[in-house]
């Protein structure tokens, strides 16, 4: 028997795993017993797909998310957090909700997480029929699997934030349209930036990139030549927590594909460009979060960085 299809209450489906993340600044993390003392800290939500659908919510574009859920005082914490910002929420239980715990240092961090991957059922049926993308960071892989195949039945476009190396990565990719990669997937594929575009220009992806941190963006749109987006040149003394920026340049860009569907994918990706260049500036996933006008003076204020000679 059929399982009844729930409808997509936005025209846009974000689909990822979800984290409570709990920041501290120290000077130095400490080792056996040792104690130190934070200056700030911070908890937030967190996860690569989950903090773009939160960055699009924010812009003022309301995405559905598919993400798992408990009954933990985590799991409790994240659904007021989904509350407040309006998301659409289909939830995927598991029993113990995930978490982070982080410590920012001069534009890196370090992290520890535990995740639960053991889901106490399938994922929610979903009618994907008139949306507008689905986008994932490919966690939850047979949801994102069936999602993007959905997603092709259905002629809609399919995005996914390629962060690091994720089971049955090659199918996925044959299902991706836009795929924006990491420099770490690259190294964990033991590929170039430039051999990673060839990878996605092989797999089908109509628009593909790697993102390179303060050097910018490397990226193609579809028979077009390889390009480079520089990265907007953001002061070192103001560049707090970089946890995640990539996260949110995602989101942006979602957010911009929405909302103006007329701009080309390199305007869509300076406007992620610049939101991630806001991101950089705070401390916590939350805090990070930009308005359009946040977006846009970022956009009016930092030039671009010229890249060093070769």
């Amino acid at each position: 028997m059929n399982q009844p299809r729930t409808e997509l209450k936005g025209s846009a489906l974000i689909i990822g795993h979800p984290y409570i993340d709990i920041e501290l600044v120290v000077d130095e993390i400490p080792h056996g017993d040792e104690k130190v003392l934070a200056s700030e800290g911070v908890v937030s939500f967190g996860g690569n797909a989950v903090t773009a659908a939160f960055c699009c919510s924010k812009l003022g574009f309301v995405p559905d998310l598919l993400s798992t859920s408990a009954t933990d005082w985590f799991g409790r914490m994240f659904a007021d957090m989904v509350e407040k910002y309006n998301l659409y929420w289909h939830q995927r239980h598991v029993r113990t909700f995930s978490y982070s715990a982080i410590f920012p240092n001069n534009g890196k961090r370090a992290m520890v997480r535990r995740r639960d991957e053991d889901y106490l059922h399938g994922f929610p049926l979903l009618n994907i029929e008139g949306c507008r993308i689905v986008h994932s960071d490919g966690l939850q892989n047979d949801a994102v699997l069936h999602y993007f195949r959905e997603a092709r039945r259905f002629n809609v476009p399919t995005s996914l934030d390629g962060g690091s190396l994720r089971e049955n990565m090659d199918d996925l990719l044959k299902l991706t349209d836009i795929a924006i990669v990491s420099l770490r997937l690259c190294e964990q594929m033991s590929l170039t930036p430039g051999k990673m575009l060839s990878r996605l220009r092989h797999s089908g992806c109509k628009v593909g990139g790697v993102t390179l941190g303060e050097h910018g963006m490397l990226w193609y749109e579809s028979e077009g030549a390889d390009r480079r987006l520089p990265a907007l040149s953001v002061p070192p003394e103001k560049v707090i927590d970089a946890t995640g920026a990539g996260d949110i340049f995602h989101g942006a860009y979602v957010y911009s594909f929405l909302t103006w569907p007329e701009r080309s994918w390199e305007e869509h990706f300076k406007f992620a460009r610049a939101a991630a260049a806001y991101a950089v500036q705070h401390l916590g996933n939350e805090a990070s979060l930009p308005t359009v006008a946040e977006v846009e003076q970022i956009a009016a204020t930092f030039k671009e960085r010229i890249a060093a000679a070769a």
